[in-house]
């Protein structure tokens, strides 16, 4: 659920198409543990997502904000709690004349990852949650942490080493028998 500082979607027939809209999304704990659950990660600590939205030609509206949070995740070794703090620029661009494609078509991806169809309304609080998704490391590690050798064999048998499937392992071992 929203908290007081949660705006709700802004309808795009509504908006003034002179003056920016200033907007500031900051999600209360039960919307940043929701989160935090979608997500799959621990714990959002502190989330902020501020920025204003301005009208770009006769119809289409750029947002651009700054996404702050601090987030807790399991590292990828050894499962214990990971703080990230994150600090990112968002930009969208919302296009009046953006066109879906018929599905099963070909299409190529445009070169601009900003754009965005503008639909019935522009949710502040969708992109702060998709932009957090898309900043999240994806491979958090705990200070120290270090993944283990391990070696499979069958008993009895001397397992293979990284050395020893390295491409020139042969040659070596040929340069140490001639010396």
């Amino acid at each position: 659920m929203p908290s007081d500082r949660t705006p709700r979607p802004f309808r795009a027939s509504d908006l003034a198409r002179r003056q920016p809209l200033d907007f500031q999304v900051e999600p209360d704990q039960a919307t940043r543990a929701a989160l935090a659950a979608d997500l799959g990660i621990i714990e959002v600590r502190k989330l902020r997502f501020q920025g204003s939205l301005e009208p770009e030609g006769k119809r289409d509206w750029r947002l651009e904000g700054t996404l702050g949070a601090t987030i807790v995740q399991p590292c990828i070794v050894s499962l214990a709690p990971v703080v990230t703090r994150i600090d990112d620029k968002v930009i969208r661009h919302y296009l009046a004349h953006w066109v879906e494609p018929d599905p099963g078509t070909e299409i190529e991806m445009p070169d601009d990852e900003t754009i965005e169809p503008l639909g019935t309304e522009i949710d502040p609080a969708q992109v702060m949650a998709e932009a957090l998704a898309l900043a999240l490391p994806d491979y958090p590690r705990a200070d120290g942490a270090e993944l283990g050798q391990a070696a499979f064999t069958e008993p009895g048998a001397t397992p293979l080493s990284d050395a020893d499937v390295h491409p020139f392992a042969e040659l070596a071992k040929l340069k140490g028998k001639s010396q």
